[in-house]
C-alpha cells in the first residue's frame, strides 16, 4: 500500500472522514495529498498491462475519480481503504476496457452513443462565474491541464476535437479529463 508523501496516513484518514461527513473543503485538501501516489499506483498497474498501451496513468486515475466523485456515495473509511478502493476501481476499469476491446474485435453489436450526449458534459449556463473562477484556480493547483480544458471548453466554447488538436492529445483523453473536471468543479461549487 502507498502512503501519501506529504501527509501521514492518519492525516489523510482524518480528511477522508471530514469529506464523508459532508465537508466539501476536506476533499479539496485531500486530493493534492493523495493524487501523486494514486497516479503512481496507476502507472505501475499499467506498466504490467502492456495490452493497455493506449491508456495513460492520468486518464486511468481520472476515470477512478469520476467514479468516486460522480456516482453514488462511496463510503471510504481510511487512507488504506481509499487506496484499496482506488486499486479495485482501476482493475475494474482495465477489465472493462479489455472486454470492450475483445467484443469489438469479434464484431460485438454495441450501439455507439455520442459520449458528449451520454455524459451531458456542458457546465450549466447559469453558473456563478466568481465561484467557477475560484474553483478553476484550485483545480489548476491539482492539474493545470484540467483547468485549461475547462477554460477552452466553457469560456472559449471549443469542441472536444478542437481542444484535443490544440493540446495534441487523444479526444478520449479530453472527454475523460473534461468529465473529471466537471465532477470536481460540481462538488467544489456546492460548498
Amino acid at each position: 500500500m502507498l502512503r501519501p508523501v506529504s501527509a501521514t496516513s492518519s492525516e489523510v484518514t482524518q480528511l477522508i472522514r471530514q469529506w464523508q461527513a459532508g465537508e466539501a473543503d476536506a476533499l479539496d485538501r485531500l486530493l493534492p495529498l493523495v493524487y501523486a501516489d494514486l497516479r503512481a499506483m496507476a502507472a505501475r498497474l499499467l506498466a504490467r498491462e502492456n495490452r493497455q498501451a493506449t491508456l495513460q496513468p492520468t486518464a486511468l486515475l481520472h476515470d477512478v475519480f469520476v467514479r468516486l466523485l460522480g456516482g453514488g456515495r462511496v463510503d471510504i473509511e481510511s487512507s488504506a481503504h481509499l487506496f484499496n478502493t482506488a486499486g479495485r476501481m482501476m482493475r475494474h476499469i482495465l477489465v472493462d476496457r479489455a472486454r470492450e476491446a475483445g467484443a469489438e474485435k469479434r464484431g460485438g453489436d454495441w450501439q455507439r452513443v455520442d459520449l458528449v450526449d451520454a455524459l451531458q458534459l456542458p457546465i450549466p449556463e447559469r453558473t456563478h462565474l466568481g465561484l467557477l473562477d475560484e474553483a478553476i484556480d484550485e483545480l489548476e493547483q491539482i492539474d493545470a491541464r484540467l483547468a485549461r480544458i475547462v477554460e477552452l471548453r466553457y469560456f472559449v466554447g471549443l469542441s472536444v476535437a478542437a481542444i484535443a488538436r490544440i493540446m495534441d492529445v487523444d479526444k478520449r483523453t479530453i472527454y475523460r479529463d473534461w468529465a473529471f473536471a466537471r465532477a470536481w468543479l460540481g462538488r467544489h461549487m456546492q460548498r
